[in-house]
């Protein structure tokens, strides 16, 4: 029973202790007791005590949390008690305005939440919680206080309908947020922006408090009416910069005036910085209006008027001196040429005067690239649009991007290669560290750099001939010059089209690869890890333009090329390219990052077949392939200089290097044999210290390394022939020490993750590789291995405890996931038969299965769903064994098979399709078995009585388990009518055999949704579900449930449209789920 506080002061004293506390036991107490208090039926008495006699902010805070908890429960409270909940603090906000303004704000989002959960429920006729306008208008003529907050409340109320609650229905969430949009959001911007208006027409104090805060929450009002999500497509908001603002058509008399925008415009130039941003972010939303609000005429004007903006900022550019001014300007401009032609932007009056005051701007801002970095993807971004548009522009008005891109190019090269002495002298933060960054602008510069491409070339000769002069004088000194220019070079090879173009790019290639044999000629004593990067960042771009199975052969970057260096082909650069990589795999060992982007780049050249064929000839290639060992590769070593992780890259090498040795395999053992004696050797060291001394560290890494390789090497294997070969190869020698390492340092995640990942590639049958002969006993033996290291896996893994929430899923669950994802590669393999272990007495697959359900009951259902990767493995699992181990399913005890069929409820509504998909599947395969056990017994003659056993099992279950089935059924509807279903197929499935098993519970969902209705929709409704079962017959044979499908997708096109209409309840009932 909970525990219920009485007393004001011990309220007080809990509440300071959770919000002011410092000791964490004493915070974690306080919130279980307070959490308890939510709970209580004494709650919304002790919240107004909280409210009316609390002595301190947080008292009151509190009381409006609870409240705010109180309201969004799944199960609303009574209608009165929310009208008198809302009143209450209507009247108390109005009572004391002088509350502090995170109560205030916290008060006013328990309004919101009210109104916008209770938006369509009626009273006596009337929509009971839509007079909030009515009640907000009140408080506009009262005092300024009072005006503050009731701009609070109709900014909160829009913040609240926009607001996506995913325990909700979406369509329940879109159809009060498209309601809203109808009937009050555009009276609730107006009124916005003519408080704003009287706000400027009177003389600004820009000290007093109470106008700055009046003004701040009148803007932030604007903007989250110009941010609402009209149309209800809920764009990602990482994805949001570039999207169009739909506003509503009978919104186009607020945005043809031009005062509008003059209002917002004025603001900026006349608050504070703090306050002129949101000004500003407000004009960043009235920019990227959609165009099609307005005719051609029409457009062009609002565009002139934005422009005349725009001149008048860059022309007074006191303000931009403030970062986020500056930001938020950054973003305006950049939409400007998201929602606008080049061909438009040219016809405005004053354009040449625009582009050359944005040009300067952005010169001056790439120049101080220590100001505001990140606005400068913005800047990036317009120029980029721009210069792309060039070709589609049919105005004869001049677009001077000629004139200017070689500008901003200029300046972005110089800016970053000034920047490297001001670095290093100061000791600042390196903005060329951030490659992510470097990168995605050196994409968008690829672009700007193009207009005018001869320009770009030739300064950046000039400056890497200039850098690399240096560079060669100060060969003993560490200089970091020539890393920038190599950088930039990368950058330009992405876009290449002309033949003038690949000839530049010739120019500028040839003194990148003469870097790269200065540079290698001085290693290893002289080496510089960004450089390196840089360099292997070109020779990827050079790659993708310039090698490849579509290659232009008559490329003009060879001509010059073969002149300068002798490379005259891709044949040529190939070489090249495998003896950088060679240099690099021998020189560069102990530095991580080169080594991974060197085997990236290996990897990435060893995919496609032409390659492959050009590659093997290669010499640098074969000298790989025979001596692919620690001695000629130092980070094939396991010293204990390497971190564990560091092994990682392993994988992706010996990937790389065994689709190289597939070329001229064949079923050339000899040749297996040679290229794996190096793991043979390492192996056979292993077992060695196994057997006598055992240190047991340089053995655990040993394995570590082995692991990696053979899981690259067996990823590469994609032919029956030469994965026969790696696997006679390690099943009687080398299998048993990986089960003896799982023994031995099963807590040791670093060990045991690699040796799983191992075991779950050999079990994948890719191409048909596992597909053995017909006397080959291989499947079957490989099948015992995998089910004994699961069940010791297993096993000992459930010996740890119970472990901490930070060592859960890194020291038990993510093993556990591989596990599910091995066994369910030889599930669904098709190269055992399952049965012939029962036939013959074999316990290898009873063991792995009772070893998936012990490691299952020790997972919670959340933990389930809440770590991708084991859902991802779990889920796929329980489908293969629902559609061809129903016998196991059905043999379980009762508590295990509740937990699997709650654990599939519960992935029903799963926003990874994954998950939901393989949760209807298995859901369809019991449903299935099920129908067709209770069809047999129906059909059985008297003298063959002998009922199936498992069948049995399982209908008792669900006789005395109704439920499970039941709430199945209703999540499913509950997705059907009122969610975005994406899986629309995948649902269908299972639902036509729950309706045929519970056609008596069927008819009371549809009839409790029915009755929740207006008279006037029910006959509607009624005839939905009528069309639903029309045709469909009592069995479930593939063209029955083809035609439910089909039905279905009909009904629940029907549904939307009769439930979307205004005079639909949007009551609790209609949730199914309820």
């Amino acid at each position: 029973m909970a525990r219920h506080v009485q007393s004001l002061a011990e309220l007080e004293v809990l509440c300071n202790q959770l919000y002011e506390g410092t000791d964490l036991a004493q915070r974690m107490q306080a919130e279980k007791v307070l959490l308890e208090l939510i709970d209580s039926p004494e709650c919304l008495s002790q919240c107004q005590l909280l409210l009316e006699q609390g002595t301190t902010s947080y008292a009151q805070l509190l009381a409006a949390t609870c409240l705010s908890k109180l309201v969004s429960r799944t199960t609303p409270l009574p209608i009165e008690q929310r009208i008198d909940i809302r009143n209450y603090i209507l009247n108390y906000v109005a009572s004391q305005p002088k509350l502090a303004p995170f109560v205030i704000q916290a008060l006013v989002q328990v309004i919101a939440k009210i109104t916008k959960l209770g938006w369509f429920e009626v009273q006596k006729d009337q929509l009971i919680f839509r007079d909030i306008i009515v009640d907000v208008k009140k408080f506009l003529q009262a005092t300024v206080d009072h005006y503050i907050i009731g701009v609070m409340i109709l900014s909160e109320l829009t913040q609240e309908m926009n607001l996506v609650d995913y325990s909700r229905p979406s369509a329940k969430h879109r159809k009060i947020a498209t309601s809203f949009r109808d009937t009050s959001l555009k009276d609730i911007l107006m009124l916005a922006c003519s408080l704003l208006k009287e706000l400027l027409a009177k003389p600004l104090n820009l000290q007093d408090q109470q106008q700055q805060s009046l003004a701040m929450h009148l803007l932030k009002l604007v903007l989250n009416c110009l941010n609402f999500d009209f149309i209800g497509n809920s764009a990602d908001e990482s994805a949001d910069d570039l999207c169009t603002v739909q506003i509503p058509t009978n919104w186009r008399t607020i945005f043809l005036e031009p005062e509008t925008l003059d209002l917002f415009f004025d603001l900026y130039h006349s608050l504070p910085p703090v306050l002129s941003q949101l000004a500003l972010s407000c004009l960043v939303q009235f920019a990227s209006t959609r165009r099609s609000l307005f005719s051609n005429p029409e457009r062009a004007k609002y565009l002139g008027n934005l422009i005349k903006g725009v001149k008048r900022i860059l022309e007074n550019p006191q303000g931009l001196s403030d970062p986020g001014n500056y930001h938020e300007f950054c973003r305006f401009l950049a939409r400007l040429k998201t929602n606008y032609q080049l061909g438009e932007l040219v016809m405005v009056k004053d354009y040449s005067e625009v582009i050359r005051l944005i040009a300067n701007f952005t010169i001056t801002s790439l120049q101080h690239w220590e100001f505001a970095p990140n606005s400068v993807y913005y800047l990036l971004t317009l120029w980029q649009r721009m210069v792309a548009s060039v070709p589609f522009v049919k105005s004869t008005e001049p677009h001077l991007l000629d004139t200017y891109a070689p500008e901003i190019t200029k300046a972005y090269i110089t800016s970053r290669l000034e920047s490297v002495p001001v670095v290093i002298r100061d000791g600042l933060e390196d903005p060329l560290d951030d490659t992510a960054t470097v990168f995605q602008q050196l994409e968008q510069l690829c672009t700007v750099s193009r207009c005018e491409y001869e320009k770009t070339c030739a300064l950046l000769v000039q400056l890497f001939d200039q850098n690399a002069q240096n560079y060669q004088k100060l060969l003993h000194s560490s200089s970091r010059n020539p890393l920038e220019i190599t950088v930039q070079e990368g950058g330009r090879l992405t876009y290449t089209s002309t033949d003038e173009h690949d000839a530049m790019d010739g120019e500028l290639s040839c003194r990148v690869f003469q870097l790269i044999s200065l540079m290698d000629a001085q290693l290893p004593r002289s080496s510089n890890e960004k450089v390196e990067l840089a360099i292997l960042w070109f020779l990827d771009q050079f790659r993708k333009t310039y090698v490849g199975d579509q290659l232009q052969r008559t490329s003009k970057v060879y001509a010059r090329m073969s002149e300068v260096l002798g490379i005259t082909d891709d044949n040529h650069v190939l070489e090249t390219f495998m003896a950088k990589i060679v240099t690099n795999l021998k020189c560069w060992g102990r530095c991580e990052p080169v080594i991974s982007r060197t085997l990236q780049f290996l990897n990435d050249l060893s995919v496609g077949y032409i390659l492959l064929k050009k590659l093997v000839k290669i010499d640098a290639v074969k000298f790989m392939l025979q001596n692919h060992t620690s001695k000629h590769f130092p980070f094939l070593g396991v010293n204990d200089n390497y971190s564990l992780s560091d092994l990682r890259c392993r994988t992706t090498f010996y990937t790389a290097l065994t689709r190289l040795l597939m070329v001229d395999l064949g079923e050339d053992e000899d040749e297996f044999e040679n290229f794996i004696l190096p793991l043979t050797v390492s192996f056979e060291t292993v077992t060695q210290i196994f057997n006598n001394s055992f240190k047991q560290e340089e053995a655990k890494r040993m394995l570590i390394g082995l692991a990696r390789d053979l899981r690259g090497i067996a990823f590469a294997l994609n032919t029956k022939t030469s994965y026969t070969m790696l696997f006679d190869w390690i099943y009687t020698s080398y299998l048993p020490i990986l089960q003896r390492a799982i023994e031995l340092w099963y807590r040791e995640a670093a060990c045991t993750t690699p040796i799983l990942k191992l075991m779950a590639e050999l079990l994948q049958n890719r191409s048909q590789r596992l597909n053995f002969d017909v006397s080959s006993p291989n499947g079957i033996l490989l099948f015992r291995e995998a089910s004994k290291m699961i069940c010791t896996y297993g096993n000992q893994i459930l010996s740890l405890g119970t472990l901490s929430k930070d060592q859960v899923y890194p020291l038990k669950l993510k093993g556990i996931s591989i596990c599910y994802s091995a066994l369910k590669s030889a599930l669904c393999g098709n190269y055992v038969s399952f049965g012939v272990f029962k036939l013959y007495g074999d316990n290898h697959f009873d063991n792995v299965l009772q070893a998936f359900v012990k490691m299952l009951l020790s997972v919670s259902h959340s933990d389930l769903l809440q770590y991708r990767k084991l859902s991802q493995s779990y889920y796929p699992l329980l489908e293969c064994l629902t559609q061809d181990h129903m016998s196991f399913i059905t043999s379980l005890e009762p508590h295990v098979l509740m937990y699997i069929l709650t654990s599939i409820s519960e992935g029903l509504t799963a926003l990874d399709t994954i998950v939901s998909s393989s949760c209807c599947a298995s859901l369809d395969y019991v449903v299935t078995y099920l129908f067709k056990h209770i069809a047999k017994e129906g059909k059985k003659p008297l003298r063959c009585r002998e009922i199936s056993q498992d069948g049995q099992r399982l209908l008792h279950f669900m006789q005395q388990n109704p439920e499970v089935l039941q709430q199945m059924m209703s999540i499913l509807m509950n997705t059907i009518i009122f969610e975005d279903c994406r899986n629309q197929w995948s649902v269908s499935r299972p639902l036509l055999g729950l309706i045929l098993l519970n056609e008596k519970y069927f008819s009371e969902l549809r009839a409790s949704l029915i009755t929740s209705q207006p008279d006037n929709k029910r006959e509607v409704l009624d005839q939905c579900f009528r069309n639903l079962m029309e045709g469909v017959e009592q069995n479930l044979l593939v063209k029955n449930r083809d035609r439910f499908t089909q039905n279905m997708s009909v009904f629940r096109r029907d549904m939307a449209d009769a439930l979307r209409c205004e005079g639909a309840t949007e009551a609790s009932s209609l949730d199914m789920m309820s």
